[in-house]
């Protein structure tokens, strides 16, 4: 008894401090925007999870392209012909998971995604600041079909450089989960952002 009593307090005084916190939340979103302007960032290639039309979660590496912490914004660019696009269009609820080996961080985020197809404001600012290498991975067939022959309908209608099919998702976060590894006592804290993207709770939880 008297070990678990120790170690609850201990728990307390390590991380009960609104400073501390608000440290740890700013480290986190530091980390995701140095992220989106370094390939070599842990944090550059993230877990995006949806929801199918059966129910079933999926998940699936996406780059992150920008973030800002201001707004817990996240921008990822996607193929609107990809199964993920037509399953935030029906559910717009996904979840973002983050490793980083250094210092055995993990952030989950949670919160919705807007979509913005290949017409939008969104999309036309992002596709002209990419490179021409990512923009041609852009003109094959639709993600997850067969490899063949593009369809007419679709090559008809497509740009050759394969702008049509570019799409841009806006992330927002309404909470983050932040879970830390060590050789004892891991730590592990939760926060929470209203519309705007302010911090409206943060604490310290049971790993």
């Amino acid at each position: 008894m008297r070990l678990r009593q120790g170690r609850r307090d201990k728990r307390r005084r390590g991380g009960g401090d609104t400073a501390n916190l608000a440290e740890v939340d700013a480290s986190a979103w530091a980390e995701l925007e140095g992220a989106a302007a370094d390939p070599q960032s842990a944090f550059r290639y993230l877990n995006l999870c949806s929801v199918d039309a059966g129910g079933r979660p999926q998940a699936r590496m996406v780059v992150l392209r920008r973030a800002d912490a201001a707004r817990r914004i996240l921008e990822i660019h996607t193929d609107v012909r990809s199964p993920k696009w037509q399953e935030i269009s029906a559910n717009p609820l996904v979840t973002i998971l983050g490793y980083g080996p250094q210092p055995k961080v993990q952030l989950r985020l949670q919160g919705s995604a807007e979509l913005h197809g290949p017409a939008s404001e969104s999309a036309t600012e992002a596709w002209s600041l990419l490179p021409r290498s990512t923009r041609s991975t852009y003109m094959g067939g639709p993600p997850g079909d067969e490899i063949g022959e593009q369809p007419a309908s679709e090559a008809a209608g497509a740009d050759a450089d394969g702008r049509a099919f570019f799409g841009v998702l806006i992330f927002r976060a309404e909470t983050l989960d932040w879970f830390q590894l060590r050789h004892a006592d891991n730590r592990r804290a939760v926060f929470a952002y209203d519309k705007l993207g302010a911090l409206t709770s943060s604490r310290w939880v049971n790993p």
